[in-house]
């Protein structure tokens, strides 16, 4: 049983129903043109549209980039995008919660939608605050008298403790949107109880991440194995004091990774048999491929993908697997030479009739660069508030939903 309330706890005809959505999006940084819709179409296509057609009075609260940065940029891109989503006119004020923006929330209709201005432009948005603490400040004592409910549809944004993501939890009746429910029942299948066997498939360059995603999931007999590469599988071999040659351990040190290897290895100690790390990797020599065992180590060339018998022995696990979380590529797969780590492991993956579970920027991108993507039982649009859920730590968001829902007369 949901510890928060969803849409089908609502009566959201003819009501007004402010709605938190992650529409953060890669904007060119000369033309300011966002360069991709996929936030705003799982949003627009979901929890918007049915709120929509369910006749209610739709206010979206968005960010886009930080203060300062280059991808900072006002909502009227995104609201035009997210008309052209729905084939319907959907409406753009450029404030927050001012006059114009109040003005324009009291004259809507049921059935029609606006998007109010970026959310960080409000100065206090990202300062970290209790519900009750952010329920104080000026963006919720504006918006909230106009709203009859708050929907956080944002998992994305969950692992921060802002003012649009909490605040609204402590004055309004609160639920879960569809893509923040769709995110917390696929991410629950493989933390709270996964079935058996369950594997860990962590690469890319996030090393830190990793390591404190291994520790949760073995600690607390979630994982079964921790399939390793990447980045990720360099600095477990380097903590296996494999010597990874001079250009390879120079490039962990800049990282500033080889700090983590005591912890590594206290890990690997108490789960000796249930981490495994590459047996070969495949080094760019000449501009080719060129696959070494370990035992060959160290090379003076750079390593950029896991080896075949290392796809081979990972495939065997995958293949006995009943749930399967994904994060991050195997190597380099952006260059043609070295995709077969990637494509081969992703591949299986896909093949899999495990419960599998992906995110990450580059993962959700190597899988559609595959063509797989859509054999994944869930692919997670969250970044930072995934991996912080891995860790089993409380996402602030889901938090707030919950006390709602228990404070609920």
């Amino acid at each position: 049983m949901t510890k928060y309330l969803t849409i089908d706890d609502f009566r959201v005809k003819d009501k007004t129903v402010l709605v938190r959505v992650d529409f953060n999006s890669p904007v060119d940084p000369n033309t300011k043109g966002i360069l991709e819709d996929t936030r705003i179409r799982a949003h627009g296509e979901t929890t918007i549209k049915e709120l929509a057609e369910k006749g209610a009075k739709v206010v979206v609260l968005a960010h886009q980039g930080r203060r300062g940065d280059p991808d900072f940029i006002p909502l009227k891109q995104h609201a035009e995008i997210l008309g052209k989503i729905l084939g319907k006119p959907v409406k753009y004020v450029d404030d927050v919660f001012g006059e114009r923006a109040k003005n324009e929330i009291s004259k809507l209709k049921s059935g029609e939608i606006l998007v109010l201005d970026n959310v960080r432009n409000f100065a206090g948005e990202t300062k970290e605050g209790t519900p009750e603490e952010h329920a104080k400040t000026d963006l919720v004592k504006n918006l909230a008298p106009l709203a009859d409910y708050f929907v956080n549809d944002a998992f994305a944004a969950a692992h921060r403790a802002h003012v649009s993501i909490i605040g609204f939890t402590a004055v309004l009746p609160s639920a879960a949107g569809r893509i923040m429910e769709r995110e917390l029942k696929s991410l629950s299948r493989v933390i709270e109880k996964p079935e058996k066997p369950c594997v860990f498939v962590l690469g890319g360059a996030k090393a830190d991440d990793s390591l404190e995603i291994s520790k949760y999931v073995l600690d607390n007999k979630l994982a079964d194995y921790v399939l390793t590469g990447g980045v990720v599988g360099q600095v477990f071999l380097a903590a296996r004091n494999v010597d990874l040659g001079k250009a390879n351990m120079e490039f962990l040190k800049k990282q500033e990774l080889m700090d983590l290897i005591p912890g590594i290895r206290q890990l690997e100690q108490r789960y000796p048999d249930n981490i495994k790390t590459p047996v070969d990797v495949a080094v760019e020599a000449s501009g080719k491929r060129r696959e070494l065992p370990i035992e060959k180590l160290p090379t003076e060339h750079s390593i950029m993908d896991i080896g075949t018998r290392t796809a081979q022995d990972y495939s065997k696990v995958i293949a006995s697997a009943k749930s399967i979380v994904l994060s991050g590529p195997m190597g380099v797969y952006e260059n043609s030479e070295f995709s077969y780590g990637t494509k081969s492991i992703f591949g299986e993956i896909a093949k899999s009739k495990a419960f599998s579970l992906a995110g990450g920027g580059h993962t959700i991108g190597a899988l559609q660069e595959f063509g797989v993507s859509k054999k994944i039982s869930y692919a997670s649009t969250a970044g930072g508030a995934l991996i912080e859920f891995l860790m089993g730590k409380k996402l602030p968001g889901v938090v707030a939903l919950e006390k709602a829902a228990a404070n609920r007369p």
